[in-house]
């Protein structure tokens, strides 16, 4: 699994959640579903605005991204890099009023393209670990992977504490940082372990389990694909813990390359306050992660 399905962190715009003990009838469960479909997470706070940088310093941008990644990055009908890493990226550019290329490239390669100057910011879902910041600098998050509960629709709840799951049996991926976090924090259920996603998600389909917890980036596609069989779909909101799954995703740029850091910050929370971000989430994701 990537490292970035690993990073979940305490920030972003949560779904608001309801009363735990309103009597759950099949229109909330309905609206609840609704609002997760168009969640739209927000990384960025509107009291601290950052600084514009001397954008006249910059004169082209040599982005790097990966080659198979979908949704973020992926090849184009016709050819070109696509995908929400890359229009991100296109945006970002448009915003610095900036010459910018994309050159895809396997992801393994891309820290060592970076580091031998075949370009300047790598922006593919590259997960900010300490082993990464050893060898980049980051731009602040613009996105993170939540973990998030999956249910069989019949069963969804619109909030999830520990208590709430008290017996119930909770699926998770064997080894995995979902299943420390169950194991932490959720220590009056049932947990069931097994080896990879396709065994977990089944066994929710057969009705093996009553939940399944994991990374909610991957689940969303799930649920809203042929594979999930229409069963499906999130129950309660987003859960973030950063002792576990790290600090989210950013772009990185070569050490001490202030000015582009500082610059695609900017950048970052222009296209945010303008909504472009918002646009390019719901383009991308139909069922929102969050």
């Amino acid at each position: 699994m990537r490292p970035l399905l690993m990073a979940l962190m305490l920030f972003g715009a949560l779904l608001p959640l309801c009363d735990a003990h309103a009597a759950e009838t099949g229109a909330e469960a309905k609206a609840v579903a609704a609002a997760t479909a168009h969640a739209v997470p927000g990384f960025w706070d509107p009291r601290r605005r950052p600084d514009r940088p001397d954008l006249s310093r910059l004169t082209v941008i040599r982005f790097l991204t990966e080659t198979d990644y979908p949704p973020f990055n992926f090849t184009g009908a016709d050819g070109n890099p696509a995908g929400f890493n890359v229009d991100l990226a296109r945006a970002l550019c448009e915003e610095m009023k900036v010459t910018c290329t994309v050159q895809m490239r396997r992801f393994e390669t891309l820290l060592d393209a970076l580091a031998s100057n075949r370009g300047d910011a790598i922006i593919a879902s590259l997960a900010v670990t300490p082993q990464t910041r050893g060898k980049v600098d980051f731009t602040d998050p613009y996105y993170r992977a939540p973990g998030r509960f999956v249910a069989r629709k019949d069963a969804v709840l619109p909030e999830i504490r520990p208590e709430y799951l008290e017996g119930k049996k909770v699926g998770a991926i064997a080894g995995s940082a979902h299943e420390a976090y169950l194991k932490a924090m959720f220590t009056d259920a049932e947990l069931h372990s097994y080896p990879n996603d396709e065994a977990l998600r089944a066994a929710l389909r057969r009705g093996e389990v009553d939940f399944i917890f994991g990374d909610a980036i991957s689940l969303a596609f799930w649920i809203n694909g042929t594979d999930s069989e229409n069963c499906c779909a999130f129950s309660g909101g987003p859960f973030t813990e950063s002792r576990y799954f790290g600090e989210g995703v950013g772009i990185a740029v070569r050490k001490g390359n202030d000015l582009l850091r500082q610059s695609l910050n900017w950048a970052l929370f222009r296209v945010w306050e303008k909504g472009r971000y918002t646009d390019l989430w719901l383009r991308y994701f139909s069922v929102s992660p969050f």
